[in-house]
């Protein structure tokens, strides 16, 4: 390949392997996680064949960092962020403690310095920000109470990380003066605290910033862009925002990129143009964030499974036992529920990308022997790929929500319709199926919003219509007919094939975006399918007094 480059191998290459494993992961019933990373795995240094730039690759991931942080920003106000803080921030710094102090103890055994024992538990104690989100997202509870927590949890960990990140490098230059005199001074305190003191100094500058200034100016910014009726500077400035205040963030006040792009989203959140915003970043979002996961698999050395196995074992049980088991005892401590509880030490039961900066940090000052970073690299590729069966246990161990006893919910109801998602267009069916008296139930992942139903004495079950035993809480078996209003196509796909296997002669309505939708939708059995655009036209011709076209 004369005219090749490393960028582009590494795309073409990289995203190439990671659509194959990726499938082949789906196809085995495995998060498609675990595809892009053994991808990786392929295309490292450690394994023939193409060798992919380690360099760019971790670049490019940083990118797919922001951009996903950013998005999880358009949908996570303040108000948000702000009500979960009595159980995040606690929560969050135990659980830091807890993992840290095993981290410690390991160190001990492994006849490792005091110093090299705190880094190693530090790194194993922060969740991959890509991993937590990836796994909210695919279960829709980012909006949800326990979402925000798991969210602000997260957030509370990566600030938690930065200081830590500023002060090791003061901290190996103490170490080195104390060294060299013989013992600690107080000159050397003093300098301590004023290294704590200003990096929390520069965080609270930044959130001041952009909740004074950024408030203002973000929103002001996007209403410009798009009354000059361009598509496509509208998604060049929501990524020119998003990659700048990332950016702004690092070089002006030492706060890392995914922190600084949240808040770019969040402050961008509070305009009416947030849910555009979100659409256009979407597909960038999905391809950079397989690019993270690409690139961690490109760190992985498999033999370390062979010639380190009790070391790593232990690094991982800390990470999927250990942090699981201490975030289980922090959400009883603040009597939360159990599916709450479960949820936080599933999503935090593996570590990631800061991680891998600490450990790669603390070998280049000297605190941290290329061992432990070896251990920390191998127990965050086998927490990923863990993760999707942490999440398994934790649903087995959370009870499940009964639907509500009522004529609705009973089998064998005549003329009874299920509604699978209840925003603008379900809410409307709904209140069409109620004026005719037609007995119908709910669908809904959103907690707060099945709470409201079952307060208006409407049957709804809190979870996601691609899962099966959602579908049969609802009674589907029985139903006559069932109205998918989701907007993603291929989710939708999904719910219509569940429900044509679990009730072959259910009326299958659903909704779609374009031409190729609708094909897809009617391939897996739906019985009638309304195109948006389809409607919106016949509508305006109606309006018009044209005849419809032939």
């Amino acid at each position: 390949m004369p005219h090749a480059t490393p960028l582009i191998s590494l795309l073409t290459i990289g995203l190439g392997f990671a659509f194959v494993f990726g499938m082949i992961a789906t196809r085995l019933k495995l998060s498609p996680l675990v595809g892009y990373l053994v991808a990786g795995v392929v295309i490292g240094p450690f394994t023939p064949g193409f060798v992919g730039d380690s360099h760019l690759a971790s670049e490019l991931a940083e990118i797919g960092v922001i951009l996903l942080m950013f998005g999880v920003g358009l949908h996570f106000s303040l108000k948000d962020l702000l009500s979960v803080k009595a159980i995040a921030i606690p929560g969050a710094l135990a659980q830091i403690a807890a993992a840290t102090l095993l981290g410690l103890g390991m160190g001990t055994l492994m006849g490792w310095t005091v110093e090299a024992g705190i880094v190693f538990g530090l790194a194993l104690s922060v969740a991959s920000t890509v991993v937590l989100l990836r796994a909210l997202q695919e279960r829709r509870v980012v909006q949800t109470d326990k979402g925000r927590i798991a969210v602000g949890w997260l957030i509370v960990e990566d600030l938690a990380m930065v200081l830590a990140l500023v002060l090791l490098p003061t901290w190996a230059g103490i170490r080195e003066q104390m060294a060299a005199a013989g013992g600690f001074t107080w000159a050397q305190g003093q300098e301590i605290a004023i290294a704590v003191l200003l990096t929390l100094g520069k965080v609270g500058a930044f959130i001041v910033i952009m909740l004074v200034v950024g408030k203002r100016l973000i929103p002001w910014i996007l209403h410009r862009v798009v009354h000059l009726g361009s598509r496509e500077l509208f998604r060049l400035s929501v990524l020119a925002i998003a990659l700048g205040v990332a950016l702004g963030a690092s070089e002006l006040f030492g706060v890392s990129f995914a922190l600084g792009a949240f808040f770019a989203g969040m402050i961008m959140g509070e305009s009416e143009l947030s849910h555009q915003a979100a659409n256009e970043t979407l597909p960038l979002r999905d391809a950079f964030a397989v690019l993270f996961f690409v690139s961690v698999g490109m760190l992985f050395d498999p033999l370390t499974l062979i010639n380190n196995p009790w070391p790593l074992l232990g690094a991982l049980g800390i990470v999927v036992i250990g942090k699981s088991l201490a975030a289980l005892a922090i959400m009883a401590m603040f009597k939360q529920k159990r599916e709450n509880a479960a949820l936080i030490a599933a999503s935090l039961a593996q570590i990631g990308e800061f991680s891998f900066i600490l450990a790669g940090l603390g070998v280049g000052l000297g605190l941290l022997p290329e061992d432990a970073r070896d251990l920390i690299l191998g127990a965050a590729i086998l927490s990923i790929v863990l993760n999707p069966l942490v999440f398994l246990v934790a649903d087995k161990l959370t009870p499940k929500a009964a639907p509500v006893e009522s004529d609705v919910a009973k089998p064998g109801y005549p003329g009874r319709a299920i509604i699978v998602g209840y925003g603008r267009v379900g809410s409307r069916l709904g209140k069409a199926l109620g004026a005719a008296r037609v007995n119908y139930s709910v669908i809904e992942d959103r907690q707060e919003l099945v709470e409201k139903l079952h307060e208006q004495g409407l049957p709804a079950i809190a979870g996601n219509g691609v899962s099966a035993e959602t579908l049969k809480a609802a009674a589907v078996e029985s139903a006559q007919l069932i109205y998918i209003t989701v907007p993603d196509g291929f989710e939708s796909g999904r719910i219509v094939e569940i429900a044509r296997q679990l009730n072959p002669g259910i009326r299958i309505f659903a909704r779609s975006h374009n031409d190729a939708e609708i094909d897809h939708l009617r391939g897996f059995g739906a019985d009638v399918v309304i195109s948006g655009e389809e409607e919106i036209a016949q509508a305006m011709i109606d309006a018009t007094g044209l005849a419809k076209p032939a």
